[in-house]
C-alpha cells in the first residue's frame, strides 16, 4: 500500500523536476495541500471552544464525542477541555508537523505521502477493537512508531522552545511514560508543560505504582507526582491555538532558512 502511492508520487515529482523549478513548486504545493489535514478537524476544536466560552457544556460534549468517538456524557468542563486540548496537540502533530518533517526529506512529496499513509493505516487497522490483535494492526502500529520517532520529538521540542521550556522538558522527562503510546506521551507532556496545563488523568500515575502491603493493610510509601501546571479550563483551548501557531511559525522559519541555505549553496 505504501508503494502504490509513494512510487507514483515520486515519479511525478521527478518528472516535474525535469520540467523545471516552477513545475516542481506546483507539485510540492499540491501534495502539501492534500497531506496537511488539520483543516478537517480544526472546526471541531473551534466549535468546542465557542461552546465552552458560551457556557454550553452540552454542545461541547456532543461535539467532542463526534470528534473523538468517546463517551463524553459525564464529562465536566475540565475533562472536556483536557481531552480537546490533548486531541488538538496530537492532531496538529500528525497532520502538520510530522508531514513537514518528512516533506523536508529527499523526494519530499513522496515522503509526506508515506507519513500520512502510515498514520492512517496504524489508526484504521486498529479499529474496531478486535482488530488490535491482528497482524496488520500490530505491524502498522510498530512501523508508524519508527516513522514518527524523530518528528514526535521535534514537535515536543518545538512546543518547549515556544512555550515554558523548563516545565515542558521536566514534564517530558518525568511524565511521558504515563501514556501507553510513547510518542503521544512525549507530545502531550511537553505540550502541557509548555502551556502550564495538566494533560492526562492522575489515576494513570496511580495505576503504575506498587507498594508492599503492611500488617495493618495500609498502603505505605506512595506519593503520586503531578506534572507542573494547573487543571485544564476553557482558556486552555486558546492557549493551545497560540502554542500551535508559534510552533508552526518556528517550523516555517527553519524551512525558510534551510531553503535559503540550499539555494545559496
Amino acid at each position: 500500500m505504501m508503494a502504490a502511492l509513494m512510487v507514483p508520487t515520486a515519479l511525478v515529482y521527478w518528472l516535474c523536476l525535469q520540467a523545471g523549478p516552477l513545475a516542481a513548486f506546483v507539485c510540492n504545493v499540491a501534495v502539501l495541500y492534500l497531506t496537511l489535514g488539520f483543516r478537517h478537524y480544526s472546526h471541531f476544536f473551534t466549535s468546542i471552544q465557542i461552546a465552552l466560552n458560551a457556557g454550553d457544556e452540552a454542545s461541547a460534549r456532543s461535539l467532542l464525542a463526534e470528534w473523538t468517538k468517546l463517551d463524553t456524557s459525564s464529562m465536566d468542563v475540565t475533562e472536556i477541555s483536557r481531552v480537546a486540548v490533548g486531541r488538538a496537540l496530537i492532531t496538529s502533530h500528525r497532520n502538520v508537523f510530522g508531514v513537514f518533517f518528512w516533506f523536508l526529506m529527499p523526494f519530499g512529496p513522496a515522503c509526506a505521502v508515506m507519513y500520512r499513509l502510515a498514520e492512517y493505516l496504524a489508526r484504521a487497522w486498529n479499529e474496531p477493537e478486535h482488530m488490535q490483535s491482528e497482524v496488520f494492526g500490530r505491524f502498522a502500529t510498530r512501523a508508524f512508531y519508527w516513522i514518527d520517532f524523530i518528528p514526535a520529538r521535534l514537535t515536543a521540542l518545538a512546543f518547549a522552545i515556544v512555550g515554558n521550556f523548563e516545565d515542558a522538558i521536566y514534564s517530558w522527562r518525568n511524565f511521558a511514560e504515563r501514556w501507553h503510546d510513547e510518542s503521544v506521551g512525549i507530545i502531550l507532556s511537553a505540550g502541557g508543560g509548555a502551556m502550564g496545563v495538566r494533560l492526562g488523568a492522575p489515576q494513570q500515575d496511580a495505576a503504575n505504582l506498587s507498594a508492599v502491603n503492611a500488617e495493618d493493610g495500609e498502603l505505605l510509601g506512595i506519593e503520586i507526582r503531578m506534572p507542573p501546571g494547573d487543571e485544564s479550563t476553557a482558556r486552555a483551548l486558546q492557549s493551545t491555538v497560540a502554542l500551535v501557531w508559534r510552533a508552526l511559525l518556528l517550523w516555517m522559519l527553519l524551512l525558510l532558512l534551510l531553503s535559503a541555505a540550499l539555494w545559496l549553496g
